[in-house]
């Protein structure tokens, strides 16, 4: 058994940055150059090569992310999205700034990503749009979900906030396989730039849409018209958004992709020792992964089953009385205030069950073999 009482409480999560990320930021602040400018569009190339897409497109969030690539799809005013309830409320919020309807689709209880079993029968003549969610960088069973959009004719957006590093048959998340996939960097995130976003997408024309309308949908750009050697004037021709990254994000967004690989295969090994000895605990699930995909466990979240000594919540009491951080599971949105009246409330039982009985634990790059331990063993004493 490990001992190891920790004089602070082991975080859920904790940014890994060094000395290479400081020095980025103090570059380009010396640089004069501090708003979006090269330091982003050299992101945007080297997000775009890693993930194997055509085309990058930074942004201030996911959250925008998602809300640009929904108006650059044609949603609008009335239409209605698929997504599902269990996920971060901005998914749905989203749906909502692009005056859409967000309509709730049950989960498969395994992966805790989205039903394809579940979507025919929450298709209505007004559906425009189904946003999947690979949830805590699980992907989601893209192939199935797009066979169902395309005999609808709909389109097929990804919320990849979670999934940078992550693989589907093989492939990278953000190729995309959709029309457009969207990436968080908030610093809950492995990639992290402090906020932001970024949209990746194989279509030309969409990725010049996007690029126009994050930045108040100017003609020409701030960094364009500076570095240009004759004068140059823009024009505004419809209402755009401020929604764009600085260079000081770009900054450190390019030194944690190139220590991207090294992150991805710390976290995985400590998933995987998690797994086998989490797994030997009766009322514990953790997480499946289905063949041909790849996690990249952005978080690590067990299932507490109904055999357990004690409920969930006062689960989470003890490990924190314990110096161990946890997070009640994945929210459900429908839950919540602004979406009680929703579309498909009360009908997506596995959400519901899932979002009561999930815990979220420690696992971040510079998590410790006897943090973990610790962690582990608390776990094997209840």
């Amino acid at each position: 058994m490990n001992t190891l009482a920790p004089s602070k409480t082991i975080p859920v999560a904790r940014p890994s940055i060094g000395p290479e990320e400081e020095k980025a930021v103090v570059d380009v602040l010396r640089s004069g150059w501090l708003a979006q400018g090269a330091r982003v569009a050299e992101f945007e190339k080297r997000f775009a090569e890693y993930v194997g897409a055509a085309h990058a497109v930074a942004v201030s969030s996911c959250t925008t992310a998602l809300h640009l690539a929904l108006l650059s799809a044609g949603v609008q005013p009335g239409d209605e999205v698929l997504c599902p309830s269990l996920s971060f409320i901005a998914t749905a919020n989203s749906i909502r700034y692009a005056g859409a309807t967000p309509v709730f689709v049950d989960i498969d209880p395994a992966t805790y990503n989205m039903d394809p079993a579940c979507i025919e029968r929450a298709i209505t003549p007004r559906t425009r749009a189904i946003m999947v969610v690979h949830q805590i960088g699980l992907p989601v069973a893209l192939n199935q979900i797009l066979e169902i959009a395309t005999g609808h004719g709909l389109v097929v957006l990804e919320d990849a906030a979670c999934a940078i590093g992550s693989e589907y048959n093989h492939q990278r998340i953000g190729l995309p396989h959709s029309a457009m996939a969207c990436f968080s960097f908030h610093p809950r995130k492995i990639l992290t730039t402090g906020e932001g976003g970024m949209i990746t997408t194989a279509n030309k024309g969409l990725a010049a849409r996007i690029r126009k309308l994050r930045q108040h949908a100017m003609t020409v750009s701030d960094l364009a018209r500076h570095s240009s050697t004759q004068v140059v004037t823009e024009s505004y021709d419809e209402v755009g958004y401020n929604y764009r990254m600085t260079d000081l994000q770009a900054a450190l967004g390019l030194v944690q992709l190139q220590r991207l690989n090294d992150m991805l295969a710390r976290r995985r090994h400590l998933a995987a020792q998690y797994s086998e000895r989490l797994s030997r605990i009766e009322w514990l699930t953790p997480p499946a992964v289905p063949a041909g995909c790849l996690h990249n466990y952005q978080s690590y979240m067990v299932r507490v089953d109904n055999k357990a000594p004690m409920t969930r919540d006062q689960l989470m009491q003890v490990l924190l009385d314990r110096g161990i951080s946890t997070r009640r599971g994945i929210m459900a949105i429908h839950r919540e205030a602004p979406y009680r009246d929703g579309k498909c409330n009360n009908r997506l039982p596995q959400t519901e069950y899932i979002s009561d009985h999930t815990i979220i634990l420690p696992l971040f790059h510079t998590m410790t073999e006897e943090e973990q331990e610790y962690v582990i063993d608390c776990f094997e004493q209840l």
